[in-house]
């Protein structure tokens, strides 16, 4: 990326005093390297999922891929790192062939782009492992009905009130499938299959893991000495990122209007101009109230995200003080998340072409054929205990 700034984008005495006093150049972190603390322990199995939605956006990298670099970074010998890509989730809405392996490709890309190593980590596509869905149906048997029909998931993707009952005429007028009110006992059978005993979490996946300790209840208690591992949660602090042009919904790249969102390949022009038509408000100060002020803490949040002191969203506006203007903040958060994506664009592009994207299956093939080898031993426990199979 170009480092020039154009006339127009320069700072004034008062940014620039700003800019130093909350990013100093010598700490600025290209790509988030600062690893957090992995679990404690050896013979540790991490194990988390991604949509394949093509080019993530900021949402996604601050909510999970940064996190996982980070989970990779810092882990102990003799930890297993499992990141998927959930391809077979994805279908729980119709999707477009040719599209849908398109994305695959590009999110898997992404994944290597920020710095992910498939010498460490195990990257694969969730539809390359048979056993996901095999362990799916077996845990099935004995998932609880009502369980799954107080899960917020399906309720959310039909736009439903939490509290609607699945099978009630309002739920079967909105056209409730059978994948998606049952994508929960897939979610658990990705975790359990390979012995996961740490999944990290946001706050709006809580719901999900505890069904998946759920589903290994229930299974250890149907079938005596199988012992599925009941996984324990990574908290993972991030915010939820909002929409730049309305603050009160995440961002998301089903938004038509393509300036709420950034993508982690836009280039630094980009960047910046996103950020400084991000909607705010008329006060023309620095202030961190979510609940009125939704828009200048939207940018806070990402301030923090890329801030090498780990400051609070309410710190760094108490430490921006007076003098500071929505003007300014907005420069200092295009500083901040040029400085973190830098880079990435041109390793995305690279490996996405790479061999003529040859090498990029071939990531995938070796990450498949390792995650089959891992799902094995769990499922040959559980077929003897169920008694599938020849005897």
């Amino acid at each position: 990326m170009s480092s020039k700034v154009c006339a127009r984008c320069r700072p004034s005495a008062v940014s620039r005093s700003l800019r130093s006093l909350l990013m100093p150049r010598a700490h600025r972190r290209s790509n988030s390297t600062k690893a957090e603390p992995a679990p404690n322990s050896q013979n540790v199995t991490i194990f988390s999922g991604i949509q394949p939605t093509g080019v993530p956006h900021l949402g996604n990298y601050f909510g999970a891929m940064r996190q996982w670099k980070k989970l990779q970074d810092g882990a102990l010998d003799g930890t297993k790192l499992m990141f998927s890509i959930v391809d077979l989730h994805a279908i729980t809405m119709p999707q477009d062939g040719p599209i849908l392996r398109q994305r695959s490709a590009e999110m898997l890309a992404a994944l290597l782009a920020i710095g992910l190593d498939p010498q460490k980590s195990t990257l694969f596509y969730q539809s390359s492992v048979p056993a996901h869905t095999e362990l799916m149906w077996i845990l099935s048997c004995t998932a609880s009905f009502g369980y799954l029909g107080r899960m917020t998931q399906w309720k959310s993707k039909l736009s439903l009130d939490n509290n609607a009952l699945p099978f009630t005429e309002e739920v079967t007028s909105s056209k409730l499938k059978l994948g998606l009110f049952s994508y929960p006992v897939l979610q658990a059978a990705d975790i359990l299959i390979h012995g996961a005993t740490h999944v990290p979490v946001g706050d709006d996946q809580r719901q999900h893991l505890e069904f998946a300790r759920e589903c290994a209840t229930n299974f250890n208690h149907a079938y005596p000495g199988v012992d599925l591992i009941a996984p324990q949660t990574i908290t993972t602090p991030s915010p939820r990122v909002m929409s730049l042009t309305n603050p009160l919904k995440k961002m998301s790249k089903s938004t038509p209007n393509h300036r709420s969102r950034i993508l982690i390949t836009a280039d630094e022009a980009q960047i910046r101009s996103r950020i400084n038509s991000t909607v705010t408000d008329s006060m023309n100060l620095v202030t961190y109230d979510p609940a009125h002020r939704p828009g200048v803490a939207n940018l806070l949040e990402l301030l923090a995200q890329c801030d090498p002191h780990d400051r609070s969203p309410g710190q760094l506006a108490k430490d921006m003080g007076n003098e500071a203007n929505l003007k300014q903040l907005k420069g200092i958060v295009g500083d901040a998340l040029v400085g973190e994506l830098a880079g990435i664009k041109e390793r995305y592009e690279e490996i996405l072409g790479r061999q003529g994207g040859k090498w990029i299956r071939e990531v995938q093939e070796e990450g498949a054929v390792r995650a089959r080898s891992s799902a094995e031993g769990t499922m040959r426990r559980v077929r003897e205990a169920v008694g599938l199979g020849a005897p």
